[in-house]
């Protein structure tokens, strides 16, 4: 009777990761030993013959320091430090489905945030100051509904998206292109360390790697693969948040764009990106108008269940109200604050001392009402 293998350990799956192994080519292994663990009792000699495998990768797997591993595993048995496979059921489902899915991911902080509905939200290093306003204003009211937004923490756009995710209650995640050890830009070290405490930093690179240029791009594709829509900005005609945002396309997800003036050439990549099909938005309601079909909230947080709570009492008010006209209108606070001109989230809540959810879901109530308009940015203005 033919002796079963055991199931490949961690060991295991980091040594074929520090060889660098691709998913395509860790499918050509199982299926050329019928299995993994097979594989790896196999001998050097027998690795050659598997379809496109050389003396370099080979190598890489058989000759490799064991204190590679060794260091990858003391990492983890730090705090909130985790290890995953592909075959791990914590490895986003998502990503597992696209077509060059990293083998192993290293992350910092929440792990069951890969697993949470995502928004992508990139754009330009050199961003403007409205364009930093709107991806920050954008990820605080996608974030408050129950959305976690992913992007790469880089400067200008990435790190914008990060801090307005911050503010809700969605969270947010990092996908960087250095080991996890390592934090580029440096400028951002307390962001990643904010993100490391409330959110999660997730990289597919061995401790140590470098910031080298290559793995940035190839980065993106995991950003993009985690969530189920990618937003783009700003972006120039020749950006990285280009390629995230053709990774998305390819991934079969939904792909959005904020558009801007013709003069300004940080438009320009949005505008190509919409030209190519990607959504035009000009609120963020636009976007979970979009992606509300796909993704099931499931927002398990004490505010989130406060902010529930609101909004059924004031379902309840709208009730009432629709049988004695003007009474949400006398009885909501916030129409003392509203006028013509817009008036963002942030605004009322320093002048009202209300929390943003329940803010938010007032402000719903008064737009069923016909009383106010949703703008860009979290914003609103008066109609009567």
């Amino acid at each position: 009777m033919k002796q079963i293998a055991d199931k490949p350990c961690l060991s295991d799956w980091l040594r074929l990761h520090h060889a660098f192994l691709s998913a395509k080519q860790l499918a050509r292994l199982q299926q050329h030993f019928g299995d993994l663990s097979s594989a790896l009792t196999a001998k050097p000699a027998d690795w050659l013959q598997v379809e496109r495998f050389g003396d370099k990768l080979v190598d890489g797997v058989f000759k490799q320091d064991p204190a590679l591993v060794e260091q990858a595993l003391n990492w983890m048995q730090q705090p909130n430090h985790h290890i995953i496979t592909m075959e791990d059921a914590a490895y986003p489902a998502l990503l597992r489905e696209i077509a060059d899915p990293p083998i192993l991911l290293y992350v910092r902080g929440d792990l069951s945030l890969l697993e949470t509905p995502q928004l992508a939200v990139v754009g330009s290093r050199h961003a403007s100051r409205q364009g930093l306003q709107i991806a920050e204003d954008f990820s605080r009211y996608l974030s408050n509904v129950g959305l976690a937004i992913t992007s790469g923490l880089a400067h200008g756009i990435d790190a914008a998206a990060h801090r307005g995710a911050l503010q809700g209650i969605g969270k947010t995640l990092a996908v960087i292109g250095t080991g996890i050890d390592r934090i580029y830009p440096a400028a951002n070290q307390n962001l990643a360390r904010e993100i490391a405490e409330q959110g999660a930093i997730v990289s597919e690179y061995p401790l140590q790697t470098r910031p080298l240029a290559q793995n940035f791009p190839r980065r993106n594709r995991i950003i993009s693969g985690m969530a189920t829509g990618t937003l783009v900005v700003e972006a120039a005609l020749k950006s990285g948040s280009l390629i995230t945002a053709r990774q998305a396309m390819e991934q079969g997800r939904e792909v959005f764009a904020i558009p801007g003036s013709i003069n300004n050439s940080l438009a320009k990549g949005c505008h190509q990106l919409i030209k190519q099909g990607a959504k035009l938005v000009e609120t963020a309601q636009d976007i979970l108008e979009e992606l509300s079909p796909l993704i099931a909230f499931s927002l398990q947080t004490e505010r989130a269940e406060q902010a529930e709570q609101t909004k059924a009492s004031s379902l309840s008010q709208t009730e009432t109200a629709k049988s004695q006209p003007g009474l949400v209108e006398n009885q909501s606070p916030l129409l003392a604050y509203i006028e013509f001109d817009p008036i963002s989230l942030d605004e009322l809540v320093v002048l009202t001392k209300q929390a943003a959810s329940d803010i938010q879901a007032q402000m719903m109530m008064l737009e069923m009402e016909g009383i106010v308009e949703p703008l860009s940015a979290a914003r609103w203005r008066r109609l009567k």
